[in-house]
Order: C-alpha cells, then structure tokens, then sequence
C-alpha cells in the first residue's frame, strides 16, 4: 500500500514536470495571427472579488499580465517590417481598438536571438519595438497607449535551439495598472 503511493506519487510529478517542460509560451506566425486570438490572448482575467486587501506591488490573481507572443517578420539585421509582417500588425491594429481591449495599454516588447552582441541585440530589438510601434500609430492606435522596449536576447522561448525563429518574436503585454 505505502510503495503503491509513493509511485502514485513519482508518476504524478514525472507527468507534471513533463508537463511544464512542453508548456512554452506559444508564438503566433503571421498567418496565424487573428483578431479574436488576440482579444483573448490580451483580456485580463475579471478580477476575483474577495474582502482581503492586496499589496498594491503584488500580482494578480491570475499571475502575469495576459500577454501574446507573435513572430513579427523584419528584413535582416533590420527593423524595417516585412509586408508580412504589415498584414498581421493590421490585424493587431484590429484587436487593440476592438471594444474588450481599447482602453487598455500595452508594452510591445522586442526579442532577439543571440547570435550578436548583446548591445547590438538589444539595440535591434529596441529598435523592432519602436517599429511595430510606429506602424501601429500609423493604424490609428492612439500612440500614448503603446511603450516599446527592447529586450535583446534576455528572454529566448527557446533556449535550447538559440537560433529559433521563436527567439525572435514581438511580444505584447497588457498593461495592467
């Protein structure tokens, strides 16, 4: 009976840990990439009403600011956006001035792979950022809601292959406050 549970038990966080490890956040390719995805991705979580207070530093209650991770296309060693990438940036444009997410702001983040310096990634994917950002503008996104940050190759989705399309990606993140 006791060795049956602690098998039970192994097995279990086996699975779980199995689990995590093909959990990565997922990425979004061009066409891939819709309105209602988006809106989804993008809309908090209605918060949990409760009679306790909550720091005003702490986390939600859903853990991290929803966010969506979409391969964004650029020409090489450049910020210039493919017409690719322009197709589904409208799309984006779309979803951030849908009803669910217009009053929100959002961090449009750049990624980079490392094959780089890490100064000159994080000035490329600065300037990706800054890219996606402007096109936006240009789409009729009030620019005030829109910061760009670059993050270089701080944050790879996929660490064990450092040159996956993954690595480089734009990623935008609600904010919350």
């Amino acid at each position: 009976m006791r060795i049956a549970c602690i098998v039970s038990l192994c097995m279990a966080m086996l699975g779980a840990q199995a689990q995590a490890q093909t959990d990565a956040p997922s990425v979004m390719k061009e066409d891939q990439v819709s309105k209602s995805a988006l809106i989804d991705a993008l809309t908090p979580a209605e918060p949990v009403r409760t009679r306790s207070l909550r720091a005003a530093n702490e986390e939600p209650a859903g853990g991290a600011a929803p966010s969506a991770n979409l391969l964004v296309t650029f020409d090489t060693n450049s910020a210039r956006l493919t017409p690719g990438a322009r197709k589904a940036l409208d799309v984006v444009a779309q979803a951030l001035q849908s009803e669910q997410l217009n009053a929100r702001r959002f961090v449009i983040e750049g990624h980079a792979d490392p094959r780089g310096t890490a100064e000159a990634n994080m000035r490329l994917s600065r300037e990706r950022a800054d890219s996606v950002r402007d096109y936006l503008s240009g789409k009729g996104v009030a620019a005030g809601r829109l910061q760009s940050v670059g993050k270089g190759d701080t944050e790879l989705l996929k660490p064990s292959d450092p040159t996956a399309p993954e690595n480089r990606r734009v990623t935008f993140v609600t904010v919350l406050k």
